[in-house]
This record gives structure tokens, sequence and C-alpha cells, in this order.
């Protein structure tokens, strides 16, 4: 309701009020602003703006709360804006405002006149506008990930099921159909409110006379919401120029030069541009197809249901879960290729296109095709000659939000994007899970750059159409469409082409594919290690988190794209379990506790467990220094500390491996239950949420793995650690070769052996737990309690320890 209120306002003053042609423009581009970058963003724009060492916060001298309600209502009205305007705004660029000057001659006093000319026209737009709105929310997982706090959304749980530390398709399923069913009452709803169209004959071109009164106040409306849209993406613009927010507020582009130096941003980001203009000429096609066959065909009423329904039906589909879908073809030739990112981003974003298009066709004579036919023109001749000349502008509209939502999207490709197809936005979701935020807001200003750029031209195309109905002959528009609808038939079999080549080229590449979900530290020391002893442009190295290495494992099994990998070492096991799809390893290891390890994987990373401080947050707020993970149940630090649900994240299972080593199963229940009760609305869902916001001066103290806080020391942040007196557990990362019996499986196999027997030297320096014989630790990495859990680390374990934190929260 909120962001349909606001969308009004911004499109009424645009259309209805009398300010100059210079503020209308701007607040069409304040409107869409939030479209152009990626919703990863947002919550980390709300953190770094509101929270209590934010950009605003320290501006106004006052702290906002921003978790839980709060949070998630700014997020959400900031994240759908931009779709309820472009509907709100297109429609009434179709409303016949002679209407409102008839109304007016009639006698009606202002309020009857703005019921009849703007409100009844827009009666189908207003409640799309919110069903869509709506739905966006219900269906986004960004948002509530960063500040959501303790309040559950759907969407966080169907994460939790399809990405959490185990995961569960079939549950998911579950929870992904139960996310299907409020769109069955919005179909019913959306069909109800049709016979409210309204057609017009034509569209007269009346001149908005002055009223001072109603153009002041929609002018100071208007700036306040461009106010509050700025104010919260400034800090985009200022933390990535900053040498350390908020310790070391001085300019610097070390950021960027980090960004930009990334020899593999020149290819993330062509692909990212690909994609975005194929998906933008298929989606054009797909959605004026479908809105001509709803909006101006005889089609039968039935079938033109059924196109509605699946409309809506795929409105409602969270990217994760369409993602998820398209697990479908692994194994096919499709898998892993562009043509699979277009399709799924054209299926994704169809909603709204479509609506705009339709909403454009409904709003024309309804009687051209009939004339026409009188004429002797064929239905598709009257298409073509009338009907689209006259639909350009929402043609190029549609152009754009399919570009510009091609660029931006995460959630649906992350586990479609193969090795060679990894597009920009991956590319974010890597950084943040190395919690680079700062590289995070360099990348979006560049895919902003790049939107900014491309809505400029589109919007320069749609000015040209202006023109044309303004000045130049019907003949001339018949000839611009002409060649419009040539370049886009021509650049759809380009696009096909070049993708269908780009299927073939994968295929006969010699790279071997390594996928990992190991830290940058680690990543560095292996592709180090690769380089020096032979193997430099012999491989491809992609990274992800945990959770979205951890279902493709599952998902593709032996279709996996990679050759080799290193990741957790009982997902590793729990794949192998399910798929049989890696091999013994040939070479000879010599570890020190063999039987900890199956033949088909070998140990590279341990990380541990640890207490993380912010030295200036535990001084300010004089709180006394933990010895132990007991004492965050002390209520002294509530609000104060941040840990890890251990159903999103496994990193949260070294804080539990240390309460019920102490304590046993009951008492760690018992002090769970105080734990969270403290850290409130900060338990996350990922493993990087606490050092997040222990950095951020959003919490005193956080649970995470020590080589990051150990980093960070030395990095000179005021960040310290505190080795537990229940002990510094441990979660290992194995490495494990593929199953595919070909000439890369080879390649692969020595690769890995390079990586345990000359990488473990330098990988040591920033794990220090000894894994082989002969290895020891440096003396300032060693932890000052490390210790192994009493039974073997299995998924069952985790299951019955995610058991234990479930009843620890009440649930």
């Amino acid at each position: 309701m909120i962001t349909t209120v606001l969308a009004f306002l911004l499109a009424y003053t645009i259309h209805y009020a009398n300010v100059s042609q210079k503020w209308k423009r701007l607040v069409h581009w304040v409107a869409l602003l939030p479209m152009l970058l990626p919703t990863i963003t947002y919550g980390f724009a709300i953190i770094y703006s509101f929270g209590k060492q934010g950009l605003l916060t320290r501006l106004f001298g006052h702290e906002f709360y921003m978790y839980g309600y709060p949070g998630l209502t700014l997020g959400y009205v900031i994240y759908t804006i931009p779709t309820a305007f472009m509907l709100i705004y297109n429609t009434m660029s179709y409303i016949d405002k002679k209407f409102g000057v008839v109304s007016k001659l009639m006698g009606d006093n202002a309020i009857a006149n703005f019921y009849i000319s703007v409100l009844r026209p827009l009666w189908g737009t207003l409640a799309t506008s919110m069903i869509q709105s709506f739905f966006l929310s219900f269906t986004d997982f960004g948002i509530p990930a960063s500040v959501g706090g303790r309040v559950d959304t759907i969407a966080g749980i169907l994460y939790q099921e399809m990405l959490g530390s185990i995961p569960d398709f079939n549950r998911g399923a579950v929870v992904a159909l139960v996310m299907l069913m409020p769109s069955v009452i919005s179909i019913i709803i959306l069909k109800w409110l049709e016979r409210y169209n309204i057609r017009y004959n034509k569209i007269s071109a009346v001149e908005i006379e002055k009223n001072m009164i109603r153009d002041g106040i929609f002018g100071v409306l208007s700036a306040g919401i461009m106010l509050c849209i700025l104010s919260i993406f400034a800090v985009i613009f200022v933390i990535p120029f900053v040498k350390e927010w908020p310790y070391e507020v001085r300019f610097s582009l070390e950021h960027v030069k980090s960004v930009i130096s990334d020899p593999d941003l020149l290819g993330v980001y062509t692909n990212s541009l690909f994609v975005a203009v194929a998906t933008a000429v298929i989606g054009v096609l797909v959605s004026y197809g479908a809105a001509l066959v709803t909006a101006r065909s005889t089609l039968n009423s039935k079938l033109k249901n059924v196109l509605e329904g699946i409309a809506l039906v795929i409105n409602t589909i969270p990217g994760m879960v369409l993602g998820i879908a398209f697990f479908t073809f692994t194994g096919t030739s499709l898998q892993n290729t562009f043509i699979i990112l277009i399709i799924c981003d054209v299926v994704h974003y169809f909603f709204t296109p479509y609506l705009m298009v339709k909403n454009s066709l409904s709003k024309m004579n309804a009687s051209w095709e009939t004339t026409a036919m009188l004429m002797g023109d064929s239905w598709l001749k009257t298409i073509i000659r009338v009907v689209t000349p006259n639909a350009i502008g929402t043609i190029i509209e549609v152009f754009s939000y399919y570009f510009v939502n091609a660029m931006v999207t995460i959630s649906a490709v992350i586990f479609l994007a193969g090795a060679y197809t990894m597009v920009i936005t991956t590319k974010i979701k890597e950084l943040q899970y190395y919690n680079k935020f700062n590289e995070v807001f360099v990348l979006s200003i560049l895919i902003l750059a790049t939107n900014i750029i491309a809505k400029y031209v589109f919007q320069w195309l749609a000015n040209r159409k202006t023109q044309s109905n303004k000045g130049r002959k019907q003949k001339n528009m018949r000839k611009f469409v002409k060649k419009a609808a040539v370049i886009c038939v021509a650049g759809l079999m380009a696009v096909t082409g070049i993708a269908m080549t780009g299927c073939s080229s994968k295929k006969t590449d010699n790279k071997v594919v390594i996928y990992s979900n190991a830290d940058d530290e680690a990543v560095d020391a292996m592709k180090k290690t690769l380089d020096s002893n032979g193997y430099k442009g012999k491989y491809t190295f992609q990274t992800f988190g945990t959770s979205e290495l951890g279902g493709k494992l599952i998902a593709e099994g032996k279709q996996l794209e990679a050759d080799l990998i290193t990741m957790s070492t009982f997902y590793v096991e729990s794949a192998q379990k399910k798929n049989h799809m890696f091999k013994d390893l040939t070479f000879q290891r010599n570890l020190l506790k063999e039987n900890d390890f199956a033949s088909y994987e070998s140990p590279i990373t341990a990380q541990e467990g640890t207490l993380i401080l912010n030295t200036k947050v535990m001084k300010q707020n004089h709180l006394p220094t933990p010895k132990s993970i007991k004492d965050l149940a002390k209520p002294v630090y509530k609000g104060y500390i941040s840990v890890t649900d251990v159903k999103a994240s496994s990193t949260a299972w070294l804080l539990i491996q240390g309460l019920v080593s102490q304590y046993g199963e009951k008492g760690a229940q018992n002090i769970l239950k105080d734990i969270y009760k403290n850290a409130g609305d900060h338990i996350e869902d990922s493993g990087s949420g606490p050092i997040k916001k222990v950095r951020a001066g959003e919490v005193a103290i956080g649970f995470g793995l020590r080589q990051q806080a150990v980093a960070d020391k030395k990095n000179g942040l005021p960040i310290d650690y505190i080795d537990p007196t229940e002990g510094n557990f441990t979660l290992t990362e194995s490495v494990a070769v593929l199953n595919k019996n070909d000439n890369k499986s080879k390649l692969a196999m020595k690769m890995a052996e390079c990586i345990v027997k000359k990488g473990r030297s330098e990988i040591i320096k920033n794990y220090p737990v000894p894994l082989y014989k002969g290895e020891k630790e440096a003396k300032d990495q060693i932890s000052g309690n490390p210790k192994t859990y009493k039974e073997k680390l299995t998924l069952d374990l985790l299951k019955k320890h995610q058991e234990l934190s479930e009843k620890a929260m009440g649930k």
C-alpha cells in the first residue's frame, strides 16, 4: 500500500502537475534508481545508513532502529517503488486528459473530477501495483537476510530449506508451493478488476493549466520522496571511497583499484552485458506477443485466462526457486550455458513487462482491428501498421525493464551460471561471502553507471518516438517499426547463434574447472601453488558460498561442471553418499588422522571458531570482556552480541560443539536460550553476518571464524578475538576429484595432489591447524584452546544439533 501511494504521487507529479520538464525528468529518474542497483545492496545500504555507525546516524546524531519490521518495510518499499511507478506511469500515459476538462465544464467539484478522470481509469493498475509489490516483497530474501532480525519470512524459511546448512529440496518444494497460494487470490482480484478497464478512442494532447497550490504540494511531496531515496543510497557513493568506514574516514581509491585490477572482472562484465541485451530482445518479443493475444486478439477467453494465470503464477515464484527448478536441465546441452540464463531471466521478469504492454494495449481504441479488416487488412498487418507504432514507447520501456533487471538479478542465476558464464552479480555474491562490502559497493556503482547509460539511450529512443508522433508522418513511423522489427529478429538470431556457439565451445575447453567455497586467503594460496608448479592457464577457478555450492553438489551430482572441488568435508561426504560422484585419490596422503577422512577426499583447511570483539564499542559501552561462550548468556550483553543460526549456516555449529562438549545437551540448550535472547535481532543466517556487524559497530561481540578476526586485527581494525574456555572447535574443508573418466580428470587429480602436497605450506599460514604429518603451527597463529569434537562430524549429528538449537529458540 505504501509503495503504491508513493508511486502514484510521483507519477501524478509528472502527468498532472505543471512543474518544469527538468523536474519531471528528475522525478522519473529517481523513481527508477533503486531498480538500477542489485537488491543485495539494499540491506547493506540501510545498515550503513541507519546503523549505529551509519552515515545518516552520524550526520543527524540520532540512532535509528532498523531491524525487524522497520527495516523490512523500508527495504521493501525502496525495492518495489520502481515497478509500481512504471506500471502507474505507463497507464497514465494512455489516459485521455480531455475527460478532466469535460468534467470541469460539467460542474464537477475537484474530488469528483479527480475520481472520474484519474482514479477511475487507474483502478486496475493500482490494484496490480499493490499485488506486484506484495509478491516482490513476499518472495524476496536479500532484504530480510540483512535487516530482518528475528522476524521470520517465508522466503527466509525457503532459503533455509533449500540452501541452509543441510539442503532439503523436498521440504523446500513444499514451502515453494505454499508461496504460490496467494496467486490464486490475486488472479481472482485482477480478473474482477478487468471490468473497470477504460478504452479511449484517441489520446488527446491537453496542456496542464497552472495551479500553484496543486503544483506546490506535489512538488514538495515528490521532493520529499526523492530525498528519502537518495539519502539511503548516498552511502554507496561514500563508503567505497573511504579508507575504512567508520574508523579511517579519509579519501582512498584502494577499494576501487582492488576491483578494477581483478583479471576476471572484464569477462563477467561482458557476460552481463550480453545476457542483459539478449534477455531484453527475447523478453520484448515474448511479453509483447503474450499481451497482444490477451488484449487485442479474438482468442477464446478461456485460453486467455490460462495465459493470464500462467503470468501470475510466474510472478509468485521466487528467483532462487526458479533457478533451482532449472536444475531439470542438468546433464543436457543447456547446462551452464548463456541460453539457460537468458530463458530464466525472461521467465523470471515476465509478469511486469506483460502487464505494462497489456495495460497500454487495453487503453487503445478497440475498433482499430475491425476498421482495418473492413478495409482489407489482416489482423497481423493492423498490429504492425497501427497498434505497434502507438505502443513503441511502452515497448522501449519493456526493453529497458528487462535489460536493467537482467543486469542486477542474483537469485535466479546464482545456481545456473557456470565457470564460463558467470555474470557481474555473481561476483558481488562472491565478494559478500568474503565480507568485502566496500568492493560490493564499487561493483554496484559500476552496474548503476551501466544502467544509467542504458536508461539514457532508451529514454532518447522514447523521445524520438514522441517527436515522430508530433511532427513526422505515419509512413516514416511504419518504416521505423519495420526496421526495429528486423533488428529485433536479427538480434534474436545472433543471440541464439552466439549462445549456441558458447555451448559448444565450453565442451571443447581443456581447462580444469575448480569449484570452491574456500575463503580468499585459501583461494589465493591454491592459485599461487598451481601457478608456480606449471598449471598456470590450465584451470578456471570459481568460488561459491557454502550453501550455493552445497546445493549444486546435491542437485547436479556427476553432472556438475567442475572437475575438482574444495568444500566442507561433511558436505563432500554427503554428496558422495547421495550421488557417488567422486573418485578415489591416487596419491599418497600423510594425514595425522587417517581414519577421519575417506579415500576420495583430503583436507586442505581447518577453520576454528572464536569470540570476536569490537574494542571501540566494548569501551564505549563499558562492557566486560567475555572469557567463554557461556558468558554471552549474561544479561549485560543483551543487544550487544551477534551469532548465526545453525539451521542456516554451519559456522554456528562451532559454537554449539563447544557448548555441548562442556555442558552437555541440556546445559547447552539452556545457555543457547539466553544467548539467543541477548542477540535478539542479530541472529544471522550468514556465517559472515556476525563479523560484518562487529566491523560496522552494530554489535560489540560476535561468534565467527578465527582467521577472519586475526586478519582484521592485523589490518589495523579495532577488532580483537578471545579463544573461549570451551575451546576452538574446527570444521575442515577437503579437496575431491569428480569421477568423470576423461582427460581433464587425470589433470585434475594432479592438481589436487599439488594443492595438498605443495599448497599446505602456504595455506597453514592463515589456517594454523596441522592436518598432515610434519606440519607445525606458527607461534603467532596458534589458537589458545584447540579442541576436536568427540564424535565424527556428520550430517546426522548436525541435524541433531539443529533440533537442539530450535528448542532453544522456542520453535
